[in-house]
Order: C-alpha cells, then sequence, then structure tokens
C-alpha cells in the first residue's frame, strides 16, 4: 500500500446506503460508460430495500464509489453482486475490493456462502476483480452463462456470464467438497432456469 492509499482510506467513509445516496449514486453510474443506468427512483430503492447488503464509499462526503448486491429471496446462501461503480479518480485504487471484502462482512451478508454476479465478455475490469477477490479468498470461481445476447436480449446486450465464487472466507467450516457440489448444483439449477 502506498501513501496515497494510506492518506486515501483514512478518509474513506465506507456505510450501508441510504435513501439520500439515491441521486448521487444515479449521477456517478451516469459518469461511468459502459454501466447501464437506471432511472433515480430504481436507484432509490436500491438504496433503502437493499441497504443491507449494500455499500456506499463516501470520501470527504461525497459518494465516490457503490456495489448494490442483495440475497436472492430463493437462496439465502447467496450474496449476488449487482453492479460495481467506483468514480473514475479512484479507479485502480483498489476500493472496489475494499467494498467486497467490507460487504461480506457485515451481518445481513454473514450466511451466505457464496457471492455471484454477471459480467459481460469483455469488461476486463470486473473480471480482473471478482477474480482477484476469489484468489484473496482462496475461493474457487466458476464461470457460466446467465444470459444470451440473442436469446434474452433481442441482440441489444450482449451475454451475460454468471460468475460464483465460494467459499466466502470467515464462514462455518464447510469441506470445499461440499462447494464444489453446491457450485455444480446451483450451475444446473441456473441453466435450466435461465437457459431452458
Amino acid at each position: 500500500m502506498n501513501a496515497r492509499n494510506d492518506l486515501l482510506w483514512d478518509k474513506l467513509e465506507l456505510r450501508h446506503p441510504l435513501p439520500t445516496d439515491g441521486y448521487a449514486l444515479n449521477q456517478l453510474v451516469a459518469a461511468s460508460p459502459p454501466l447501464d443506468t437506471n432511472s433515480v427512483y430504481c436507484n432509490l430503492l436500491q438504496c433503502q430495500h437493499f441497504a443491507d447488503t449494500s455499500v456506499a464509499a463516501l470520501l470527504n462526503g461525497k459518494l465516490v464509489g457503490f456495489i448494490s448486491a442483495y440475497c436472492p429471496p430463493s437462496d439465502s446462501e447467496t450474496l449476488f453482486v449487482w453492479q460495481v461503480v467506483v468514480s473514475e479518480q479512484l479507479r485502480g485504487s483498489g476500493l472496489a475490493k475494499r467494498m467486497l471484502n467490507w460487504l461480506i462482512e457485515q451481518p445481513a451478508t454473514e450466511h451466505a456462502q457464496r457471492l455471484t454476479t454477471s459480467i459481460t465478455p469483455d469488461n476486463r475490469a470486473s473480471w480482473a476483480l471478482f477474480e482477484s477477490f476469489a484468489r484473496d479468498c482462496g475461493a474457487i470461481p466458476v464461470k457460466s452463462m446467465l444470459f444470451e445476447s440473442q436469446r434474452h436480449f433481442a441482440g441489444a446486450h450482449a451475454d451475460e456470464y454468471l460468475l460464483q465464487i465460494a467459499p466466502l472466507p470467515n464462514r462455518p467450516g464447510k469441506p470445499m467438497a461440499l462447494h464444489l457440489d453446491d457450485l455444480r448444483g446451483s450451475l444446473r439449477s441456473s441453466n435450466r432456469r435461465w437457459l431452458g
């Protein structure tokens, strides 16, 4: 860690989002192409309904990073990361991984055994982030098709691959073989659900 980052982390606040962060989140995403933008109303709901499983990063009171995540209603052992955004001036600083690590240690995510996210093939920054996160966790990343460009987006959006990372650190002991069985089973059911 260099001195610049040490000073940065001293001034950085990580916390769960508040509804008042919704507009700033909308503006941060809009300034971060190629991320998909949502309405301000959607961002307000993210900051309210998914606050316990999301994280806002503030520097000198300004929103500079955000992770939207949730546990699917049918799978409390999975934390699905919907979107990661970091302001342009802080990209490459390690903020995204810092937010991920903070998030998996929160009470609302402590039962999650695995983290999942969807990534387009050309999003090198996201692949690098989540593969590095998996290495740091000593976890196994498993990639599978989630949504196909032609089949699900009528060709208007790139394929979305599902990346699953398990086991997450600091969870009750579960043998690696069981995590692999869980991943294989969820891949089979995901393929049936999404591609069948």
